[in-house]
Formats: C-alpha cells, sequence, structure tokens
C-alpha cells in the first residue's frame, strides 16, 4: 500500500488540479500536506503489527460509508480490490450491517468504530474492553483508536476541500 512519496492520497480523492485556487490554498502548508500523507501512509504500512492492513482497509471503508464520504469510500473500496476479502464480508462493511459478520473480532473493531464515529462520548471502558475480549492486544486497540481518529480528519479534511473545490467551479 506504500505510495510514491509525490502521490497524495487527499488531493486525488479530491479530484485536486495542481494549479487549481483550491490546490494552492492546500499546498500553502506543505508540513501538514506532508503530515497527512505520512500519517496515512504509516496507519496503512502493511507491516504496522496488531491489525492486519485488510482489518484497518474494512475499517476506513466502514467509516467512510458512516460519515458518509463516497470519494474515500470508493478510495478504500479500490484499496480492498488488491486483497483477498470474503465478498460477505465486503457486503456487510460496505452495506453499514457489521453485525452479520461471523468472525467475532472484525465485528468488535467495526462495532468500535461505529461508537467514536456515531457516539464518540459512548466510547468508554466498556467500548474498549469488548476489544482485547475479541482478541485484540492494547498496541491493536491504541493502533485502531489512532486509525478511527485519522480517518474523522482525513474525512473533514476531504470534506472541506470538496466544498472550496466547488465553490472555486462555480465562480
Amino acid at each position: 500500500m506504500k505510495h510514491d512519496m509525490d502521490e497524495d492520497v487527499v488531493d486525488r480523492v479530491t479530484g485536486l488540479a495542481t494549479g487549481s485556487s483550491t490546490h494552492a490554498l492546500r499546498h500553502q502548508r506543505a508540513k501538514v500536506v506532508d503530515a497527512t500523507q505520512g500519517s496515512y501512509d504509516a496507519l496503512f504500512d502493511p507491516a504496522l503489527e496488531g491489525i492486519t492492513l485488510v482489518e484497518r482497509l474494512l475499517v476506513a471503508l466502514y467509516a467512510s460509508r458512516l460519515t458518509p464520504s463516497p470519494a474515500l469510500a470508493a478510495h478504500y473500496r479500490a484499496e480492498l480490490a488488491a486483497h483477498d476479502v470474503d465478498a460477505a464480508t465486503l457486503i456487510a462493511v460496505a452495506t453499514g450491517t457489521p453485525d452479520d459478520l461471523t468472525d467475532p473480532r472484525l465485528r468488535a473493531i467495526l462495532t468500535f468504530t461505529r461508537t467514536l464515529i456515531e457516539d464518540p462520548i459512548a466510547g468508554d471502558k466498556a467500548a474498549l474492553q469488548a476489544l482485547p475480549a475479541a482478541g485484540l492486544t492494547t498496541p491493536a486497540v491504541v493502533a485502531l483508536a489512532q486509525l478511527i481518529a485519522f480517518l474523522s480528519y482525513q474525512t473533514r479534511l476531504v470534506a472541506g476541500l470538496q466544498a472550496f473545490a466547488q465553490l472555486e467551479r462555480a465562480a
């Protein structure tokens, strides 16, 4: 899943054309652009331990569906296409029905994802304890929470840039 240093997922997902006002605005702070892509690369690094790359991509697809962010959902669906994912699992995640999953670990991961996205205050001790009960280690729980926080940021960033780009096209 490692991407070229020149490839920026947010620019690609939002369709930001080099030279557009929105692209120029976003790239005024190169450190932020680089940090955003660096976070993406780190969180979706196949070598990250504790939670598999496929699980992370399924979380990202599910989070993109819940928020909703069709552009990000399409991106994560395309990334998942490069992996061997059970069709029933993909359907359950893409349609927002993770309770239909037979894998208790993935069901717990996606339930926690839904909790943090839809009702973050409910992401309390009980919600956290369901993860180790489903087989996640403490480092995996931390990685999952970091991933969900990043996806929340990424979704808001993409939505804002899409709105700016739309205004730019309308002007």
